[in-house]
C-alpha cells in the first residue's frame, strides 16, 4: 500500500481558518544576535508602517502621504466632486483609527510561540501588543496563528446570537473565559495542544522578526511602552556568552528609554543563575526599582506571565522552579521626565 502523501497542515480544504502545526516550525533555541544577518527595519519610529501588522489600527503610509499631499492641496467641488467617506477596514468594517492615538505599548522581547500574547490579548483588547522574536520560523509559526484566531472570530462574528464575555469586568470572569471554549469553536487542534477562543478579535496583537539588541530603538519612541516581558530568556551560559544576555547594563539603557516612567518590566526564568545576574543588573540600574511580591501578586498579569508561556508549560510539567521578578521604570531624578 503506498504511502499518502504528507501535507501541510496549515491548509486545509475546510472553509475556514486553521491554526498552524508547531512541529512545521521548529528552530533551534540559540541564534548569534552578533550576525549581520538581513532584517528589515526604519531608520527611526515614524518610518515605521505598522499598517502590515495592525490594519485594523493604522492607515498604510502610502495612505498618509497622500492624505498629507491632498490635505496641502485646495479644495473645489467642482474640481475635486463630492467627499467621498473613507474605505472602511478591519473585521468590524471600521475605519483606522487615527495614528496618533494609536501605539504600541506592550512589548514581548523573545516571544517565541507568542502563548503570552494570546493570553494577553482579550484582557487587554485596546492595548496594541508586538512580539518581538529573531527566529523566522517562530515568527511566521505566531503570525499565521494570529491570523487564524482572528478568522475564527470573523466567523463568529457572523453567527448570530453569539454570546460575548465583556473583557473589563472582574479578573475572575476573565479567566472564566479562558478556561471555556464559546460555541462552534473548536477546543482540540492537530497542534496537539488545547486552544481556546477568548472574546477579542486579536487584532492588537502581532510578531515582527527584529533582533532586538540591535534595533529596539529603531521602532519605539522615548517613553512609549507601558509593559515589557522577557520570560525564559537564552540563558547564554558560557562565560564569553554572556554578553549576549538580553538583560545588561547596555541593554537596561535601552529600556529606559523606550519604557515611560511607570512602566514595568516581567522578568522570569528556570534558571537561577541567569535569574541572579539580571537581579544584579537592575538592581544596580538607578532608572528600574523593584516591585515588592505582594505587588506583583495583585498584578493582573502574573499569572499569565507564569503560565501562559510554552516555555512555562515545559517548565511546570518538568516539575522545574520558576524565578519571577519585576521592575518599574522610575523617573530621573536628573531629568524633567513627565510620570
Amino acid at each position: 500500500m503506498a504511502e499518502a502523501k504528507k501535507e501541510n497542515p496549515t491548509t486545509t480544504e475546510q472553509e475556514g481558518p486553521k491554526l498552524p502545526q508547531k512541529r512545521f516550525f521548529r528552530q533551534r533555541a540559540h541564534v548569534n544576535i552578533f550576525n549581520d544577518v538581513p532584517l528589515d527595519y526604519p531608520i527611526n519610529p515614524d518610518e515605521e508602517d505598522w499598517s502590515k501588522l495592525y490594519p485594523t489600527y493604522f492607515r498604510p503610509h502610502a495612505d498618509k502621504h497622500q492624505a498629507a499631499s491632498d490635505a496641502k492641496r485646495p479644495h473645489s467641488p467642482s474640481v475635486d466632486g463630492p467627499t467621498v467617506a473613507p474605505a472602511k477596514r478591519g473585521p468590524a468594517a471600521t475605519a483606522p483609527v487615527e495614528d496618533s492615538l494609536a501605539k504600541v505599548e506592550f512589548a514581548d522581547i523573545g516571544c517565541g510561540y507568542g502563548g503570552l500574547l494570546v493570553a494577553l490579548a482579550p484582557l487587554y483588547p485596546t492595548t496594541l501588543m508586538v512580539g518581538m522574536e529573531i527566529r523566522t520560523k517562530l515568527v511566521d509559526y505566531l503570525q499565521q496563528r494570529i491570523e487564524a484566531l482572528r478568522g475564527f472570530q470573523r466567523n463568529l462574528l457572523a453567527q448570530p446570537g453569539t454570546e460575548w464575555v465583556d473583557v473589563n469586568v472582574k479578573l475572575a470572569q476573565e479567566v472564566a473565559a479562558l478556561s471555556q471554549p464559546l460555541a462552534g469553536t473548536k477546543e482540540s487542534h492537530d497542534t496537539g495542544e488545547t486552544e481556546r477562543l477568548v472574546p477579542g478579535h486579536y487584532e492588537n496583537i502581532a510578531a515582527m522578526r527584529i533582533n532586538c539588541q540591535k534595533y529596539l530603538p529603531n521602532f519605539f519612541k522615548k517613553g512609549q511602552l507601558s509593559k515589557m516581558f522577557v520570560l525564559f530568556a537564552d540563558p547564554h551560559f558560557k562565560r564569553r556568552k554572556h554578553k549576549a544576555r538580553i538583560i545588561s547594563q547596555t541593554m537596561l539603557a535601552e529600556y529606559a528609554y523606550v519604557m515611560k516612567t511607570g512602566g514595568i518590566i516581567y522578568m522570569i526564568t528556570d534558571v537561577e543563575d541567569l535569574y541572579n545576574w539580571s537581579l544584579s543588573h537592575l538592581d544596580d540600574f538607578p532608572l528600574f526599582e523593584r516591585i515588592p511580591n505582594d505587588e506583583i501578586l495583585a498584578d493582573p498579569v502574573t499569572p499569565f506571565v507564569i503560565n501562559s508561556t510554552e516555555e512555562g508549560k515545559k517548565v511546570a510539567r518538568n516539575n522545574g522552579k520558576k524565578y519571577l521578578a519585576c521592575y518599574r521604570r522610575i523617573e530621573d531624578p536628573d531629568s524633567s521626565e513627565a510620570v
